[in-house]
């Protein structure tokens, strides 16, 4: 089983050296360690940022902020069974 907050964390690192705000996913990109390739790994739970925006409607854009956005892909996560 995923840990959420550690699951969290990754997100926020990953996200947070976007220009925010953000109209859509690909402003994210240039942010990533590794672009899309980016991976998130917690328990069972492995994820790159591509599948990440495959298996999830990617976010509500515009964001704000890099918490808004991590609270929106984690809920969506759940939603869909993933955590």
């Amino acid at each position: 089983m995923a840990d959420e907050a550690e699951l969290r964390a990754q997100l926020i690192d990953a996200f947070e050296g976007a220009d925010y705000p953000v109209s859509g996913p690909m402003e994210l990109v240039p942010a990533l360690p590794n672009g899309p390739g980016t991976k998130f790994e917690s328990g069972e739970f492995s994820m790159t940022a591509m599948e990440l925006n495959t298996k999830t409607s990617g976010g509500d854009f515009p964001y704000d902020d890099v918490e808004s956005l991590v609270d929106d892909l984690l809920a969506e996560l759940r939603d869909r069974g993933e955590l």
